[in-house]
């Protein structure tokens, strides 16, 4: 037998942990309560991020809800929150930080 230590994985990569914080709501608000992953701050700030831009599609669907002048504000909030979820999540995936205008000084 070697007398080597055995390294056990335990969970996922930071870079893994913070991309799938960008897929859906659950898995940031997971990161944000589970043990290994709550005290890493850049898993931290990508799953808050990742939340407010969460909150900021809702807005833009309830701005939807006006005609006309809601419609338009609502698309071009729906694409810029597209193209800022976009960068956030490669950045994310491959080790960086994607700051959100307006978000990410929250």
């Amino acid at each position: 037998m070697s007398d080597a230590p055995q390294t056990q994985n335990e969970g996922l990569s930071e870079n893994t942990a913070c991309g799938l914080a960008y897929i859906t709501i659950i898995p940031a608000i997971i990161f944000l309560v589970a043990a290994p992953y709550n005290t890493n701050p850049k898993i931290k700030f990508h799953a808050w991020q990742s939340i407010f831009l969460g909150i900021g599609w809702f807005a833009c669907s309830v701005i939807m809800i006006v005609p006309i002048l809601g419609w338009i504000v609502g698309i071009l909030g729906f694409l810029a929150i597209f193209v800022f979820w976009l960068l956030a999540v490669i950045k994310a995936f491959n080790g960086g930080r994607f700051n959100v205008p307006f978000i990410s000084g929250l």
